[in-house]
């Protein structure tokens, strides 16, 4: 399973990173809204975890400028129902309020994970580190 973090945080997407490469997946971890947008051009994903406020752009901006070949899964301080109604119309599978708890994360990444491996374009045998 290959994760996109797009998270500005250091300290949360260490810990982040950190969590999920814990469970075995294979994660690249970007910090900005330019280098979310070179990964998703140069690299094939099965879930996109999408930092709502990134530190040189909207990460909306990212669902609104290229809908993601994979499913995505917003994280944002914002806590509010427009916001959640705004990522769901532009394609995001899942809205997550910060802070959560990592196994919070793991879970949604779980239930999601179906919808990920149909979608994905390369081999199902994909390695995991």
């Amino acid at each position: 399973m290959r994760i996109l973090l797009a998270e500005d945080n250091i300290l949360f997407g260490d810990a982040v990173c950190d969590h999920l490469r814990s469970t075995g997946w294979l994660v690249t971890w970007v910090t900005g809204y330019k280098a979310a947008l070179e990964a998703l051009h140069d690299g094939e994903f099965d879930i996109l975890c999408l930092d709502r406020q990134l530190g040189d752009g909207d990460g909306f901006d990212i669902l609104r400028r290229k809908a993601p070949a994979c499913p995505t899964i917003v994280m944002s301080a914002f806590d509010r129902l427009t916001d959640r109604l705004e990522a769901k119309r532009l394609g995001a599978v899942d809205y997550l309020v910060k802070p959560f708890g990592m196994q919070q994360l793991t879970h949604r990444i779980c239930l999601i994970l179906p919808q990920a491996r149909a979608g994905r374009q390369t081999s199902p045998n994909v390695s995991r580190s």
